[in-house]
């Protein structure tokens, strides 16, 4: 059973005010990466744990002053929105479902993914880092130029130099 709205709505709004857009339902997350050719979405599914509170829902708002961007902010809410996070988890293949979870999809395909994993007990700034690098390396840049040759999948089983320095520390 989802929690009341009313006490939901100032973590939607978190994201929301800054820009992020909300899909509520199935219909809207396939509108929103149907619509999505050639382009790259930072994707947060949000929740009402702590970890989104103080580390991811910061986290993103902090990466939004950097000077690569995705082109487009998404969010669906976990445990509220049932039908848009399935829909959203069924483009994560082989990824594990978690909240809070943040991917970055280019060209409809996640190139980047931080699982609650990878939030929990990190500090936002070290995951807007890590946000950062990503956007540095599969967004394009002020001179129109994308570095797709790193992926940057923060999975436990590839621990090393692809990983951004802020992993490196925590491990």
């Amino acid at each position: 059973m989802p929690y009341p709205e009313q006490l939901v709505r100032p973590m939607r709004e978190e994201l929301t005010r800054a820009g992020v857009s909300e899909l509520l339902d199935a219909t809207a997350v396939d509108t929103a990466f149907n619509d999505s050719e050639g382009k790259t979405q930072l994707l947060v599914i949000n929740s009402v744990c702590g970890c989104a509170a103080a580390n991811a829902r910061p986290a993103v708002l902090l990466s939004r002053q950097a000077k690569n961007q995705p082109d487009e902010y998404l969010t669906v809410f976990a445990g509220q929105d049932g039908e848009a996070t399935a829909r959203v988890r069924e483009l994560l293949v082989g990824i594990p479902p978690s909240s809070p979870f943040i991917a970055l999809f280019k060209a409809k395909e996640p190139v980047y993914v931080l699982e609650r994993k990878h939030i929990e007990g990190r500090s936002a700034s070290a995951i807007a880092m890590d946000l950062v690098q990503a956007y540095d390396n599969f967004c394009v840049s002020d001179s129109g130029e994308v570095d797709q040759t790193t992926n940057l999948d923060a999975s436990d089983d590839r621990k090393g130099p692809e990983l951004p320095s802020s992993f490196k520390s925590i491990l």
